[in-house]
């Protein structure tokens, strides 16, 4: 099965401490893929980010909501262990234990609701049934801005000319640290005159290697036709590596093609090339900063 929602581990939790002991958080994912016989392919599932496993960070947030209902305590840092109240609520023997039923401690509702400078509050209760935890919400808008932002990008350069993209295939290279400086490399461009090879980029600042490109701004697919006479001009040269980018997309027999062949070639398509753009700030510009934040433990460490 699939990972459950955050507040499906809300009660395996609170029983999983039902014994007053204190229990590890690490302890609690094993419980917790049991009692919802999770898969290895399910454990492994990952957030937008890859920063962390979408399982483990919905029984952490499982977990910080029954402590903010004050239903577990947190004697320290990656423990936890159930309460008077946790006791009390279990023992009435419930079959189910969601945000809604949470909104019933005074403490949790202070949690869940935030409040500004003029008092206002926001209104949570639409927050009853989500799936998702805060991490997963704010991953999720923004994939969603990014995905936009990548669309728009595409757009751009299908609207410009071909010699502007080969400048911008350039400009990413240097940008992602190949090709010594943009005046280095544009000298490169468009100057081997070989067929299927558009230019050449040192691999790195000081030239111990060379990388030959071949940029083309197309919209269909680029087949494995294509990439063979790419390869082919790499022979000519006696070549070891390559770069070939489009705005389009490869077939699979192009793909499969280069992951057998010497010299070594990496295909970039559209998709992938947007993606680099955008990871390496190039045409596009940081609107706003947000920044999450944790708890730095060493900092309430005595000495």
């Amino acid at each position: 099965m699939a990972v459950p929602d955050f507040q499906s581990f809300f009660l395996p939790l609170l029983k999983l401490s039902a014994d007053g002991e204190t229990h590890s958080l690490k302890d609690s994912y094993t419980a917790m893929a049991e009692v919802f016989k999770l898969s290895d392919d399910d454990l492994a599932e990952m957030l937008p980010s890859g920063k962390q496993t979408t399982f483990k960070n919905r029984v952490a947030w499982a977990n910080v909501y029954l402590a903010k209902a004050l239903l577990l305590e947190r004697p320290k840092r990656g423990f936890f262990r159930i309460t008077e109240r946790g006791k009390e609520l279990l023992r009435a023997n419930p079959t189910t234990l969601r945000v809604k039923q949470l909104k019933e401690y005074s403490e949790f509702v202070d949690f869940h609701t935030t409040g500004n400078k003029q008092d206002k509050v926001i209104d949570t209760s639409s927050d009853d049934e989500r799936t998702s935890t805060p991490e997963e919400v704010f991953e999720s808008a923004y994939q969603e801005l990014r995905n936009s932002l990548a669309s728009e990008l595409h757009a751009h350069i299908l609207s410009n000319t071909p010699e502007f993209f080969e400048h911008l295939v350039v400009k990413l290279l240097v940008e992602m640290g190949y090709g010594g400086s943009i005046k280095d490399a544009g000298r490169a461009m468009g100057r081997s005159g070989d067929e299927g090879i558009d230019g050449i980029i040192k691999e790195d600042k000081l030239g111990l290697d060379v990388i030959y490109i071949q940029a083309k701004r197309w919209q269909g697919s680029v087949g494995r036709p294509e990439v063979q006479k790419f390869v082919g001009a790499l022979h000519g040269q006696r070549a070891k590596k390559g770069v070939f980018i489009t705005t389009g997309n490869f077939t699979r027999d192009a793909e499969h093609y280069v992951s057998t062949i010497d010299p070594k070639v990496v295909l970039i398509d559209g998709s992938r090339l947007v993606e680099l753009m955008i990871d390496y700030n190039l045409g596009v510009s940081i609107a706003d900063t947000y920044e999450i934040k944790k708890i730095d433990s060493d900092f309430f460490i005595e000495e």
